[in-house]
């Protein structure tokens, strides 16, 4: 592609001294060599009150230059420190840059992508920033989530017959649940996602069947008001074989997604993913605590997401929580 050289200031000399001898703007392109748009493009913007002068409209010129040539916002001291220090309590540049927008009162602040380019950076690789990022990636790449165990499953309801209203995440009390496996399948963490807010909870499981999956499921769920437990999605796994006993105990709906199709409960599959930044695959769960768990919950649901404009999970949840308590 050929560069189009910005005009000059020789040539805002000429521009004046012909429009002022009555030259059009047609010859005025034809003796500057220019296209007859930009002389038009020229005149129309750095002319005032429709008198165009040269030394002024060099100074138009210079000043929206100056405006457009932005200082990287990572230079500012305040701004860096506060990037490094979410990178390290794990945010993702979005929700950085979100949050600080959100906190400066719908001002952009800094691009998420400006950060990305400085972690992917020589400075960003010298101090291993990627290392801090979910996925730790060296280079951006798109994610895929697990297959699913798949068998049959008493009383079981598709995803398909589930109302709309709980797909386009309209209605607070709607959650999906899954799985992390730990080190040779013994033993896992019972993950749980509130769609609408993406509040995200989970429980240890000492063996991964039926009746642990159960037992945690009830354990996450029953401490909230029923409004807030309204239905539950699942995939096909043995631990949730037990369903109907949800269902007769909490009066809660079930649907499970079809075989194999983990994106069908994303919003789960995606936390999972995070978990996974502190509870690496292959890791030993029978070596981790509830109370270490519930520390790693916390500072999950204590992200801002971009979701929820840059509002956190849990800020999001408690005020979805006080809404039912203000209304009984």
């Amino acid at each position: 592609m050929k560069k189009i050289n910005k005009i000059k200031a020789w040539e805002r000399d000429q521009i004046a001294i012909l429009l002022a001898s009555g030259s059009s703007k047609r010859l005025i392109s034809r003796r500057l060599g220019r296209s007859m748009s930009s002389i038009i493009d020229e005149i129309n913007r750095n002319s005032i009150k429709g008198e165009y002068k040269a030394i002024e409209a060099e100074e138009l010129s210079q000043k929206r230059n100056s405006k457009s040539r932005r200082t990287n916002p990572l230079k500012n001291p305040q701004v860096y420190s506060y990037v490094y220090d979410k990178l390290r309590c794990g945010w993702s540049p979005e929700q950085i840059a979100g949050r600080l927008k959100r906190d400066n009162d719908n001002q952009t602040i800094i691009c998420h992508e400006t950060i990305y380019h400085y972690v992917y950076s020589e400075a960003g690789k010298e101090k291993n920033l990627h290392e801090y990022l979910v996925r730790k990636h060296r280079k951006r790449r798109p994610w895929y989530g697990r297959k699913l165990y798949t068998r049959g499953i008493p009383y079981r309801v598709s995803i398909t017959q589930r109302p709309e209203e709980i797909n386009n995440r309209s209605i607070f009390g709607h959650w999906e649940t899954d799985v992390v496996e730990g080190k040779a399948h013994s033993g896992g963490i019972q993950s749980m996602l509130e769609r609408k807010t993406r509040f995200y909870d989970g429980r240890l499981l000492t063996n991964i069947d039926s009746e642990y999956g159960e037992k945690a499921q009830k354990e996450m769920l029953i401490k909230y008001p029923k409004e807030a437990r309204q239905s539950l999605t699942l995939d096909n796994g043995r631990e949730n074989f037990n369903h109907h006993k949800l269902i007769r105990d909490l009066g809660i709906n079930t649907y499970f997604c079809d075989p194999h199709c983990p994106w069908q409960k994303g919003s789960n599959e995606n936390h999972n993913g995070i978990l996974r930044r502190y509870i690496p695959k292959r890791t030993d769960l029978t070596k981790i605590t509830q109370f270490e768990l519930d520390s790693i919950l916390e500072e999950i649901n204590n992200r801002p997401r971009k979701c929820l404009d840059y509002e956190t999970p849990a800020e999001a949840f408690k005020k979805e929580l006080q809404c039912y308590q203000l209304t009984r």
